[in-house]
C-alpha cells in the first residue's frame, strides 16, 4: 500500500466519509470502553489499572501507595485518557457500598454513600485485595495474551485469567453507542455452585441454574421482591429487571406509638437525596400521613420515619413511600457484553457462565503448556548438570584449557547447546551443590510432575476436575463462610398492602379559587365571599371566583378548545395577586381563559361556541395529565370559537339558549349531541348574531333568571319557548334582561 504525501487531498462523499468515522468511533466505544469482557468481567480501564497495580507490587500484604502514582503509570503508559476519569474508576472499585466484591482496598477518603466524591488523588492511598490477586493468578504463565500498549512500549494483557468469576460477582454498567450493559452483582458462592453444577451437567437448564443462583446480591442489601419466574425469564433471555426495596423495621414507643426505622436502601441510591425528597413530600403535604424523617445513620444506615398518628399503619405508609421515592427502584438486566473479546452479543446466564468456564480451561491448558515446557528445559538443565558431576574434573580442565570449551563440552559428554550453556554459567560457588543425591531427587520430582502434566493434557476428565477443585477454593476464600461473602440482599413477596392514592393523601381544606381577567390565580383559605373586597391588580378584575377543596382538580377550558387540569394543592396562596396561570400550564399569550370550575368525576358537561354550536362530554373525558392540556373542542382556526362550558348537576333535563339577536329556545338535554371531541352540532341558528347564554335547569322548577335590585324571577309555562335543538327561538318573556343574560 502506498503511502500518501501530507498534503494529498482526497475526493470522497461527506456522507460516506461521516459514516465511516462515526463507526470507527462506536466501534471503539464498544469495544475498548464500555463493555465488559465475558470472561473477566472487566472494562479497559479496570483491567489497566490492576495490572498497573501489579506492576507496582501493591499486593493485599503490602504498604499503601498514593493514587496518584497509579492513575499516572495508567494515563501514562496504558491508558491515554483523563486522570480524572481513571481515578474515579479506581475509587468506584475500592467503594463497598458500589462493588459487590471490592478490588482496590482504600485508605482514606474514598466516599461515601451519600453521593460525596472522594478526596483528591494526591491524599488517597490504595492496594489490591485478595479478589483482584486472584483475578490475576496465573499471569506470568502465559496464559492468555499480551498486546503491545498505545505508544508500542510496553505490553499489557487482553484478558485477565479470571479465577475469580467477576462479571457476575460484580456486576457491570455501561453505555456504548446504540447499545448498553446491566448486569448486577451476585452472591460469589451461589455463582459457584451453579459453576459446579454446569461442569457436572452441561445442558442444566436456566431453570435449574436459578435454584443455585436466585438473584442479584446488592452490596447495600434490600429485599428483592421480583416474581420468581420473572427472575427465570430475565435470565433466560439475558434482559429483563429486578424490584429492589429498602429494608424497614417498626421500633414500638410508649402508647402504641411507634416509628420506621429504613436499615438498607437500594443499590445506586443516594441516602442524602432520598432522604430530601421524602422531606419535600412533607413540605408540599404530598403524604400527609408521615410526620417527619431523620437521618440517624453512623457506619450503618439507619433512616428514622415517624408517622402522622398512631393509627397510621406502617405497611401503607411505607407502601405510598416505595411508590413516590426511590426507596423502591427497579434494577436492570440486559447482560450485553463482549465474546471472547471481540463481538458484542446479549447472552443468558448459562453463556455467560458457559463462557467463564471456557476461558478457565483455555487458562489451565496454556499455564499447564507453559509449566510443561518449564519442566522439560529444566530437567534439560539438570541432565547436564549431573554430567558435570561424575565428570567435574575433566569438566574444569576443558574449561581452563581448551579455546572453546562449549563445543568440546557437547562433544566430549554429547550435551546439548542448553546444558553446555548451563554449565560454563555455573559460579563456582554451586559446585558445592552439585551432590548427585540432590540433583537425582530434583529430576525425579519433575519427571513426576511432568507426567502429570502430560495426563492433564491427555484427559479432558482430569482436566474439568482440577477447574472444580478451583472454583471450590474460590467458594472456600470468598463464599458464604465469610464475612465479605455471606448475602446481603434477602427474597420477599411484593406486599399486597392497598395503595393511597395520591390524592387521597392531600389534606382536605377549604378554599375559594379567584382568577382575574388577565390570567391570574390565586387560592384563599376558607371558603370567603367572592365579592368587592377581594383586590386584583391595578388594570386587572375579576372574571372567576368560586368555592372548592385542596383535594380538587381545577379544570381550565381555554379559547385554543384545549382543557388543561390544575391541582388544588397547588394554586398559589391567597396572599398578594397569586400567578400567572400561564406558568403553571402551556397556554400562549394569544389565548384566553374560557372558562375555570372545579372537576366533579362522573358528571357531564356542555362546551357551547360563539357560533351557536356545541355538544356533551364526560367531565372524566376532559381531565389532561400533561401541562400541555387535552385537545377536546375543534376550533376551526377561529371559526368554531369556544364561548362557555356548562355543568350539569343532578337532575338537569332541559337546555336553555339565548342569542345576542334575543331569541330564547328551550330543548330537552336529550337532544344534545354527546361526543368526545369534534366542533359540535349546531345548538341554535342565528343569521347575523352569536351566542349570548347557555343554562341547564329542571324543567318541572322552571326557567330562573335576574331582575333589577336583586330579585329573581322564574317563568313555569315556557311551552311557547320549548322547541327541537337546532331551530331558531323566539322572543324571551317580557322583562328579561336586556343584556340577554340568565344570571
Amino acid at each position: 500500500m502506498s503511502i500518501l504525501p501530507e498534503d494529498t487531498i482526497l475526493d470522497a462523499p461527506l456522507g460516506d466519509t461521516l459514516g465511516d468515522r462515526y463507526l470507527s468511533y462506536a466501534l471503539s466505544t464498544i469495544m475498548a470502553r464500555s463493555l465488559p469482557d465475558v470472561r473477566d468481567g472487566l472494562k479497559p480501564v479496570h483491567r489497566r489499572l490492576l495490572y498497573a497495580m501489579r506492576l507496582l507490587k501493591l499486593n493485599p500484604e503490602t504498604g499503601f501507595k498514593k493514587c496518584a502514582r497509579v492513575v499516572g503509570d495508567v494515563i501514562g503508559k496504558y491508558h491515554p485518557h483523563g486522570d480524572q476519569s481513571v481515578y474515579d474508576a479506581m475509587v468506584r472499585l475500592a467503594q463497598e457500598f458500589a462493588v459487590r466484591y471490592p478490588m482496590v482496598d482504600g485508605q482514606g477518603n474514598f466516599g461515601n454513600i451519600d453521593g460525596d466524591n472522594a478526596a483528591a488523588m494526591r491524599y488517597t492511598e490504595a492496594r489490591l485485595t485478595e479478589v483482584a490477586v486472584a483475578l490475576m493468578e496465573g499471569l506470568d504463565e502465559d496464559t492468555v495474551d499480551f498486546r503491545e500498549t498505545y505508544d508500542g512500549e510496553e505490553n499489557e494483557p487482553v484478558v485477565m485469567p479470571a479465577n475469580f468469576p467477576n462479571l457476575l460477582a460484580n456486576g457491570a454498567a455501561g453505555i456504548a453507542v446504540g447499545m448498553a450493559t446491566s448486569i448486577p452483582p451476585h452472591n460469589v458462592s451461589e455463582v459457584c455452585d451453579a459453576l459446579l453444577h454446569l461442569i457436572k451437567f452441561p445442558n442444566a437448564s436456566i431453570r435449574k441454574l436459578v435454584d443455585y443462583i436466585p438473584g442479584p446480591d446488592f452490596p447495600t442489601g434490600g429485599v428483592i421482591v421480583e416474581p420468581v419466574e420473572n427472575i427465570i425469564q430475565a435470565y433466560e433471555t439475558g434482559r429483563g429487571g429486578f424490584r429492589l426495596r429498602a429494608k424497614w423495621d417498626v421500633e414500638e414507643g410508649s402508647r402504641g406509638a411507634y416509628q420506621i426505622v429504613v436499615t438498607e436502601i437500594p443499590y445506586q441510591v443516594q441516602k442524602s437525596k432520598l432522604i430530601e425528597k421524602i422531606a419535600d413530600l412533607i413540605y408540599e403535604k404530598k403524604l400527609p400521613i408521615l410526620a417527619d424523617v431523620r437521618d440517624e445513620s453512623s457506619d450503618d444506615i439507619r433512616i428514622v420515619l415517624e408517622p402522622k398518628s398512631r393509627t397510621v399503619e406502617a405497611e401503607v405508609l411505607m407502601e405510598s413511600l416505595f411508590r413516590l421515592t426511590e426507596l423502591e427502584t427497579r434494577f436492570p438486566l440486559n447482560m450485553n457484553v463482549l465474546d471472547k473479546g471481540t463481538s458484542p452479543r446479549v447472552m443468558n446466564l448459562r453463556e455467560v457462565l458457559q463462557c467463564f468456564l471456557d476461558h478457565r480451561l483455555e487458562v489451565l491448558l496454556r499455564g499447564s503448556r507453559h509449566r510443561l515446557g518449564k519442566i522439560e528445559h529444566r530437567l534439560e538443565i539438570l541432565g547436564g548438570y549431573l554430567v558435570a558431576y561424575l565428570n567435574l574434573d575433566e569438566v574444569i580442565r576443558i574449561i581452563r584449557e581448551e579455546d572453546e570449551p562449549k563445543k568440546e563440552l557437547m562433544k566430549t559428554f554429547e550435551l546439548t547447546d542448553v546444558q553446555a550453556e548451563a554449565i560454563l554459567n555455573m559460579r563456582l560457588r554451586s559446585l558445592r551443590k552439585l551432590e548427585e543425591m540432590e540433583i537425582r531427587r530434583e529430576y525425579a520430582e519433575l519427571e513426576a510432575e511432568k507426567n502429570e502434566l502430560e495426563e492433564l493434557l491427555a484427559s479432558e476428565e482430569k482436566q474439568w476436575n482440577v477447574i472444580s477443585d478451583g472454583v471450590k477454593g474460590i467458594k472456600a476464600r470468598f463464599g458464604n463462610k465469610t464475612e465479605l461473602g455471606q448475602r446481603r440482599s434477602v427474597f420477599a413477596d411484593a406486599p399486597t398492602a392497598e395503595i393511597i392514592p395520591i390524592e387521597a393523601m392531600i389534606e382536605k381544606e377549604p378554599i375559594t379559587v379567584i382568577c382575574s381577567e388577565k390570567g391570574w390565580i390565586r387560592a384563599m383559605k376558607g371558603h370567603v365571599a367572592v365579592d368587592d373586597t377581594i383586590k386584583y391588580k391595578e388594570g386587572d378584575k375579576a372574571k372567576f371566583g368560586f368555592h372548592a377543596y385542596t383535594t380538587d382538580k381545577i379544570l381550565l377550558f381555554a379559547s385554543n378548545g384545549r382543557f388543561y387540569t390544575l391541582g388544588g394543592d397547588k394554586l398559589p396562596g391567597g396572599r398578594g395577586h397569586g400567578e400567572p396561570v400561564r406558568l403553571m400550564i402551556d397556554l400562549g399569550n394569544d389565548q384566553e381563559i374560557v372558562s375555570l370550575l372545579p372537576y366533579r368525576s362522573g358528571t357531564k358537561l356542555i362546551l357551547a361556541t360563539h357560533a351557536g354550536r356545541g355538544f356533551m362530554t364526560e367531565a372524566d373525558n376532559v381531565v389532561a395529565s400533561t401541562k400541555n392540556g387535552k385537545q377536546i373542542l375543534n376550533v376551526e382556526d377561529g371559526k368554531n370559537k369556544p364561548y362557555s362550558v356548562v355543568q350539569l348537576e343532578e337532575g338537569q333535563d332541559t337546555v336553555a339558549v339565548i342569542g345576542r339577536n334575543r331569541k330564547l329556545l328551550i330543548f330537552p338535554l336529550s337532544d344534545m349531541a354527546e361526543m368526545n371531541r369534534g366542533r359540535g352540532a349546531i345548538i341554535q341558528k342565528y343569521k347575523d348574531a352569536t351566542l349570548s347564554d347557555i343554562i341547564c335547569f329542571r324543567l318541572e322548577d322552571g326557567l330562573s333568571w335576574a331582575m333589577k335590585g336583586g330579585k329573581t324571577r322564574t317563568e313555569t309555562d315556557l311551552t311557547p319557548w320549548i322547541g327541537k335543538r337546532g331551530q331558531v327561538g323566539r322572543m324571551p318573556p317580557h322583562g328579561f334582561p336586556q343584556n340577554n343574560r340568565f344570571k
